[in-house]
């Protein structure tokens, strides 16, 4: 599975904005990778920020 697979996975399981640090936990991923794959998700408009250093779906 692809690390972005893997983050878009954590944001499906939690249902609930999450910090970079919780999607590293529950995905396995590196803090560095999160962030960037967070980065490029928010580009492409498939994740939001609802408050500052949270994360979440776009639905």
């Amino acid at each position: 599975m692809e690390s972005r697979d893997l983050i878009i996975k954590a944001f499906e399981e939690a249902g609930k904005p999450l910090k970079t640090g919780e999607i590293d936990e529950i995905s396995g991923l590196d803090k560095k990778e999160v962030g960037n794959i967070i980065k490029k998700l928010k580009e492409e408009e498939v994740v939001f920020s609802p408050k500052r250093c949270y994360y979440n779906m776009k639905k």
